[in-house]
C-alpha cells in the first residue's frame, strides 16, 4: 500500500518504473519525473490499462476512489476505458452541441425546402428571440422552465410569434434527439403552458352595399394615386395583397388575351411547386381592371415595378400603405387588404352558388381533390371571365373612372 510520503520521495531514474498500491492501482513514474495514476484491469479476457490522471493533481485518496468507480463499472459489465472515452468525447463536443450550433445545423439542412422569405423569418426569429438567452447552452442542459421563460418574454409582445418560435425550437430539439445529442424536447412540454390566444379570421366586410361604400370612402381619402389604384385593382382581382404589390410591369406588358398570368414562383405555394408552369395563376381581367392598370401605367410604367415604393423605386410599396388607407377611411379593425378576397368570395358565392369551384379557382384555392387540382387549374376560363366582369360591375357600380384617381387628393 502506497503512502503520500513514499510518493513524494519517489525520484526519476534511468528507466520508468511503477509504484504499486492495491487492487490494480499503481503510480507510473517517467524518466522525466512525471507521476501518473493508472489502473490495470481485465475486460473481455484482455489486459487493459486505464489512465486516471497525474499526481499531485489527483491525490492518493482520489486515485483510489477512481479505481473503485472503475471496478463498479466493470461489475456492471461495461469497460471503464470505453466509458472514459465517451465522457471525454461528450465534453469535447459540448461546444458543438449548444442550442445555437444545433439550430443552425438544422436550419442549413431545411432551408432549401423553404421559400426565401420564410427561411429568413425562421433564422431571424431564432437569432433575435432565442440565441441571446439560450444559444450558448448545451441542448441537454436546457429544461422546460428555461424555454418557457424565453417564450413568456415574446408573448408580452406577440403571442402568435411566440407560438411560431416554440414550434421552431421544438424542431431543433427533435433534430438534436434524432442525431443522438439530446433525449428530450422541452419546447413540446411547455406547449400547454403558453398563454391562450383566440384565433380569428382577418376582418372583412362581406356585404356588397357596405363594400361599395367602403371603396368609395377610401378612394376619396388623401393618398398617393398608386395606393388608390392598388386598392381598386386589389378589390377587382381578389389576389393576395403581397402578390399584387410585387407585380412587375413585365406581367402586364401583354394583356391582349385579357388574362393576367401570375407565375407560380410568385404564388403562395410549396417551394417544390414554384417552378411548375402548370401552377401559374390565371386572373381574367375585367374592363374596369384594364382601365385601372392603364391609369397606373401613366404613373409608374417607366420602372420595373407596377407599385414601387415612393422612396425606393426598386422596392415594392408596403402592404401597409393599402391598410393605412382603409384605416383612414374609418375601417380599422373592420376590413384589411386581404379582406377583399373574403368580400369577393362571399358576394359571388351567394349570387352564383353553382359556380363555387370556379370561384375557388379564381381565388387560387387548392382543391381538396389534389388530382383535380393538378389537372383543372386552367379550366372554366370563359366562365371566370364572365364572373370577373360581373364582380367588377357590382363592386364599382356608381364609381368614378380609374383615371380620375390620378388627380385626386394626395397626402
Amino acid at each position: 500500500m502506497l503512502t503520500d510520503t513514499a510518493i513524494r520521495k519517489a525520484r526519476a531514474g534511468d528507466k520508468p518504473f511503477k509504484l504499486a498500491d492495491s487492487g490494480g492501482l499503481h503510480l507510473y513514474v517517467s524518466t522525466a519525473g512525471g507521476k501518473l495514476w493508472r489502473f490495470r484491469y481485465s475486460y473481455g479476457g484482455k489486459e487493459k490499462l486505464l489512465s486516471i490522471g497525474p499526481y499531485p493533481s489527483i491525490s492518493l485518496l482520489d486515485a483510489r476512489a477512481a479505481r473503485d468507480a472503475a471496478k463498479a463499472t466493470l461489475r456492471e459489465g461495461r469497460d471503464p476505458g470505453v466509458i472514459k472515452k465517451l465522457r471525454k468525447l461528450s465534453h469535447t463536443n459540448s461546444a458543438a452541441n449548444t442550442f445555437e450550433a444545433i439550430a443552425r445545423e438544422w436550419y442549413d439542412l431545411n432551408k432549401g425546402q423553404w421559400v426565401d422569405r420564410h427561411a429568413e423569418d425562421v433564422i431571424t426569429s431564432l437569432e433575435r428571440e432565442v440565441f441571446p438567452t439560450l444559444g450558448d447552452i448545451p441542448v441537454t442542459d436546457i429544461k422546460a422552465p428555461e424555454v418557457l421563460a424565453v417564450l413568456r418574454g415574446i408573448e408580452t409582445r406577440a403571442k402568435e410569434t411566440a407560438r411560431r418560435v416554440r414550434q421552431r425550437m421544438s424542431a431543433v430539439f427533435v433534430y438534436a434527439i434524432s442525431s443522438g445529442r439530446a433525449e428530450a424536447d422541452p419546447a413540446a412540454t411547455v406547449q400547454k403552458a403558453m398563454a391562450p390566444m383566440r384565433k380569428g379570421r382577418q376582418p372583412a366586410i362581406t356585404d356588397l352595399d357596405a363594400a361599395q361604400e367602403m371603396l368609395a370612402k377610401a378612394e376619396a381619402e388623401k393618398a398617393h394615386p398608386a395606393t388608390k389604384l392598388a386598392l381598386r385593382i386589389l378589390a377587382l382581382s381578389a389576389v393576395r395583397p403581397g402578390t399584387l404589390i410585387t407585380t412587375p410591369w413585365s406581367e402586364w406588358a401583354d394583356l391582349d388575351d385579357g388574362v393576367w398570368r401570375i407565375p407560380a414562383a410568385r404564388m403562395k405555394l410549396r417551394l417544390q411547386h414554384k417552378d411548375d408552369d402548370a401552377r401559374d395563376h390565371l386572373v381574367p381581367l375585367s374592363r374596369q381592371a384594364f382601365e385601372a392598370i392603364e391609369a397606373l401605367r401613366t404613373l409608374t410604367g417607366g420602372g420595373p415595378l407596377a407599385f414601387p415604393n415612393t422612396r425606393h423605386a426598386h422596392k415594392p410599396m408596403s402592404e401597409n400603405a393599402i391598410g393605412y388607407l382603409l384605416n383612414r377611411a374609418g375601417y380599422h379593425h373592420h376590413h384589411v387588404p386581404h379582406g377583399w378576397r373574403a368580400t369577393f368570395s362571399s358576394v359571388m358565392n351567394e349570387r352564383f352558388p353553382a359556380d363555387k369551384p370556379v370561384i375557388d379557382l379564381m381565388l387560387a384555392h387548392v382543391p381538396k381533390d389534389k388530382v383535380e387540382g393538378a389537372y383543372n387549374r386552367a379550366l372554366h376560363l370563359e366562365r371566370r371571365r364572365e364572373l370577373a366582369q360581373n364582380w367588377a360591375d357590382l363592386i364599382l357600380e356608381g364609381s368614378r373612372p380609374a383615371a380620375t384617381l390620378l388627380a385626386g387628393p394626395r397626402r
